[in-house]
């Protein structure tokens, strides 16, 4: 398996041991330029959802992206941790629900969309 896949499971196993809910991965090869993989998750509460990113961070650190950093430091409702070729979205459950971001990106999306 290449690096990035078994990240991938890195995170995800970070996240259920964590008690992270609604646990899913998109594979973007095909769909976006922006990264390989996006995670999604939920926590349950602006704490939980703090330590979640700040744990994600962590893993990505210790797995050598260095420049992974948290967006949303503000907000209690979400957070994203880029890791450059995987992201994670970490989301309140109501705002995961208004956000809708997997069944935006779960979508094919033709070529010719990809290129705007």
């Amino acid at each position: 398996m290449d690096k990035i896949t078994d990240l991938k499971k890195i995170i995800i196993k970070t996240l259920d041991t964590n008690k992270a809910q609604d646990i899913i991965s998109i594979d973007l090869k095909d769909k976006s330029s922006m990264a390989d993989f996006m995670i999604i998750a939920s926590g349950t509460s602006s704490r939980h959802i703090q330590s979640l990113s700040e744990q994600v961070l962590e893993k990505f650190k210790d797995n050598g992206i260095q420049e992974s950093k948290i967006e949303g430091k503000d907000s209690n409702e979400w957070k994203l941790v880029d890791g450059i070729d995987l992201i994670v979205h970490i989301f309140h459950p109501e705002k995961r629900k208004f956000y809708e971001l997997e069944k935006m990106w779960s979508e094919l999306i033709p070529k010719e969309k990809l290129i705007i």
